[in-house]
């Protein structure tokens, strides 16, 4: 990754290596449009943007597209910087026992979807439809709820990059990524 020191707010600050042969990367164009938005939604007061949106964005794969792991890693660092500015933003506006109570409820949510036993944690999708896996999500529930409860350690880094294998009749995807997004989001706040 190299910095570009000449850029404007329509212009990316950084390029990414490009991925060779058959293996496919995000497409460059999709990438540089949404480094450009939170650019100018960071530093020049454009277009608002929350550290969720770039915590969410996907990107089309593409061969000769950036390097996933490369802008991935970016977008982890902008998520802090966009989540780090609305913590500041939340403590100046409602104040600091305001931010911790909402913090804690969001937890406290979190923890008791988590608590329940193993296999009933999140809705499970019919047999003919694939969801995730549930002994590999129990697994992970397991370790997030230590987490919340005892501080165990675990990185931001090591919730955004969980991946789970798909089987019929999985646990709903859309729900056990909420949770995910959920802890990132307690996660930054006490960061």
């Amino acid at each position: 990754m190299t910095t570009d020191t000449t850029h404007t707010p329509d212009t990316p600050a950084i390029t990414f290596a490009e991925t060779r042969g058959a293996v496919k990367g995000y497409e460059k164009k999709a990438v540089d449009a949404f480094l450009a938005r939170a650019r100018g939604a960071f530093e020049y007061g454009g277009e608002p943007m929350t550290s969720a949106e770039v915590r969410q964005v996907a990107f089309p794969l593409v061969r000769r597209g950036y390097s996933i792991g490369a802008v991935d890693a970016a977008l982890g660092r902008i998520e802090d910087a966009f989540a780090a500015r609305e913590r500041e933003l939340a403590v100046t506006s409602g104040g600091v026992h305001a931010w911790v109570g909402q913090t804690r409820e969001t937890a406290q949510a979190v923890l008791d979807r988590l608590s329940r036993p193993k296999g009933q944690r999140f809705d499970v999708v019919s047999a003919l439809r694939y969801g995730y896996r549930i002994d590999e999500v129990d697994m992970v529930s397991d370790k997030l709820a230590r987490y919340l409860e005892t501080g165990e350690s675990i990185s931001v880094e090591q919730v955004r990059s969980v991946a789970f294998r798909m089987q019929r009749g999985g646990y709903r995807e859309s729900q056990v990524d909420a949770v995910l997004d959920a802890v990132i989001e307690v996660m930054l706040a006490v960061k």
